[in-house]
């Protein structure tokens, strides 16, 4: 899935639940059209995503694969209603990775491993400023200050009293030592990740250089989870013309192994903070020799 269009999450993960339903009583999608009277094609657009899931039609299934717990009927019927309802991101115009704002907008629970820079959720201002700047091709003012503020606003949920996102972040090392906007901005940001570290439900680990190979040379990726999903949640791939969504739970299951060996290789939550106080007091150094 290309990160420029923008099928509705929502739609999509109630379509995946429904048909996590639909296979759980032992049925196929020719037998439920035809137990509800309605085309077949219908029923697979509906699992698929691709058209609009009526309440009514998630009653009329749920009835059908006999779900007995009301509140999950109940929650899936809300998904249904919020399906057709755009994100506060599109008020933006045009924004890269709107589907993945989407998931983490819904998301309970991210797990991300990131290896050239700090990812998004912890970014000060000036930070991603200095980051929006390097796009390529270039963008022209105006679009770079409506990537800031979204960049800015998707922070909000990890700030969120009532629904606070659950972070878990390993950054290797040299995220720490790439001067971003400079010595000053990168002294800032260092404390800045430090104090939300302190924070309950976000966690910070740093890999350092000293642990030579790892398992996650190959890359950034994130894992998402969800409170109204069965399954083991999505792995996210960003990359430069279209990220890459990955569903399958065997593919999740093998990130979820990746990024556990991470962390038991990683610095622990304090001796991080240790280690990224010292590197941002060589940031104080710098700036004082200038």
């Amino acid at each position: 899935m290309a990160a420029n269009t923008n099928p509705t999450v929502r739609r999509r993960r109630l379509g995946a639940e429904l048909r996590r339903l639909r296979q759980a009583r032992g049925l196929t999608s020719t037998e439920v059209a035809k137990l509800l009277m309605v085309s077949q094609p219908k029923i697979s657009h509906l699992e698929n995503g691709n058209r609009t899931i009526s309440p009514r039609d998630v009653r009329d299934l749920c009835a059908l694969y006999r779900v007995t717990d009301q509140q999950a009927v109940d929650a899936l019927m809300q998904m249904a209603r919020e399906s057709g309802a755009h994100g506060w991101w599109h008020a933006y115009g045009d924004i890269p990775q709107s589907v993945y704002i989407a998931l983490e907008t819904d998301a309970v629970c991210l797990h991300t491993f990131e290896p050239m820079a700090i990812p998004g959720l912890l970014q000060t201002p000036a930070y991603a400023h200095a980051v929006i700047e390097e796009t390529i091709p270039p963008i022209p003012p105006d679009q770079a200050a409506a990537r800031l503020k979204v960049r800015l606003r998707r922070q909000h949920r990890i700030y969120d009293p009532a629904r606070p996102l659950r972070v878990w972040i390993v950054l290797d090392e040299s995220v720490l030592r790439r001067v971003v906007g400079g010595p000053d901005i990168m002294r800032e940001q260092l404390e800045h990740v430090n104090a939300l570290g302190t924070e309950p439900h976000i966690t910070v680990q740093v890999l350092p250089y000293a642990q030579g190979a790892h398992p996650g040379l190959s890359g950034q990726f994130s894992i998402l989870q969800f409170a109204d999903s069965q399954e083991a949640g999505l792995v996210y791939l960003e990359r430069f013309t279209s990220d890459l969504y990955l569903e399958k739970q065997s593919d999740v299951r093998h990130y979820g192994m990746v990024y556990d060996h991470l962390r038991a290789r990683a610095l622990d939550p304090g001796s991080t903070r240790e280690f990224i106080t010292d590197v941002a007091k060589t940031y104080i150094d710098v700036v004082s020799h200038h």
